[in-house]
């Protein structure tokens, strides 16, 4: 399988250092706002996003994890027998009103992004929903696109991103594979 890396660890340390302003700057400071990641590495880039809006602006942002197993719409589709694993959402304030920034690692057909915002819907009303994602490699199936992005890299059908992280993979990259 050949390997591609297209973002290293300080290239991950940019784009999220960028997205973090962005995010600072679209929304006139971090008042009313929360960062959600979506599960697995979605918690990870949402924690590294809180860490640098908190260096840049010097109050926290809330942060909370989003399990979306349950809204996805393939698990019909799934030839395994082994039932969904759900793991726990965690919102740590109430998201009504409030300006929700999900984050999430790629972009690619947007189902997930659609899934995370059925499972915010449970939690409250936000009074807005935007994206983070650290790469939008194309291929939407949905009518989605992110507010914020890390790096876009146009991939076909036949590559995947892999995004690797230290919290998971002890190593910061991403690559494609072909």
């Amino acid at each position: 399988m050949e390997k591609t890396v297209v973002l290293d660890e300080k290239a991950i340390q940019r784009a999220l250092t960028r997205i973090a302003h962005e995010i600072i700057e679209r929304n006139k400071g971090i008042e009313n706002c929360i960062l959600v990641g979506i599960k697995t590495r979605g918690i990870h880039i949402a924690n590294r996003l809180a860490k640098r809006i908190e260096q840049i602006e010097g109050q926290a942002i809330p942060v909370g994890e989003l399990d979306i197993t349950l809204y996805r719409d393939d698990l019909t589709y799934k030839t395994e027998d082994a039932e969904p694993e759900v793991k726990d959402s965690d919102l740590p304030v109430n998201i009504t009103e409030k300006k929700v920034i999900l984050a999430d690692d790629v972009l690619y057909t947007g189902r997930t992004v659609r899934a995370a915002m059925d499972a915010l819907v449970d939690f409250g009303r936000p009074s807005a929903v935007q994206l983070a994602v650290l790469v939008d490699r194309g291929h939407r199936e949905l009518p989605i696109r992110a507010d914020f992005i890390g790096k876009n890299i146009p991939t076909s059908s036949q590559e995947r991103i892999v995004v690797e992280l230290m919290e998971v993979d002890d190593l910061d990259q991403v690559s494609i594979q072909k």
